[in-house]
């Protein structure tokens, strides 16, 4: 077996590793053509889709209007036998609309530990004014890829 398929996380892994991430990183492709990345904090939907929200006058959203490719990772690890990671590619749907955007960032503050359980509805009034001024970024996952060095059992 190759050192590629060894790593290789299954989806299980790579779900309960997204699961436990806090931050990924959101790459654009910026009005250079160079990649434009950005850390991000972010939800999981009930069908796998994530979903994050920025500033809508924000260079990503320019980015992402102009070419909606994306890249997001999400790594973890200090020591190389340690490093695992998620790099999924895919293309960002806009959503522009105010109550979708306060959806996502309920999605997002709950993920984060910001809304306790049952306070959706209170919070809500406090996201929106907040939510006025942002636009909500949503990727469906295409090709993942996933690695988990843990899993050569310190070999390299």
């Amino acid at each position: 077996m190759s050192r590629r398929a060894q790593i290789r996380m299954t989806p299980q892994e790579a779900d309960a590793f997204l699961a436990g991430s806090k931050t990924m990183i959101l790459c654009s492709i910026g009005p250079d053509g160079v990649p434009h990345p950005m850390p991000m904090w972010f939800g999981i939907e009930p069908d796998g889709a994530i979903v994050m929200t920025t500033f809508t006058k924000s260079q990503k959203i320019r980015n992402l209007e102009r070419d909606p490719r994306v890249s997001l990772l999400v790594e973890a690890g200090e020591q190389y036998a340690e490093l695992q990671g998620l790099l999924i590619y895919g293309t960002a749907e806009l959503v522009p609309e105010t109550e979708r955007v306060v959806d996502i960032l309920i999605t997002v503050t709950k993920r984060s530990g910001g809304i306790p359980e049952g306070a959706e509805q209170a919070a809500r009034a406090g996201i929106l004014s907040t939510a006025k001024k942002r636009t909500g970024i949503r990727v469906r996952p295409g090709h993942v890829v996933s690695w988990d060095h843990r899993k050569l059992g310190g070999t390299y």
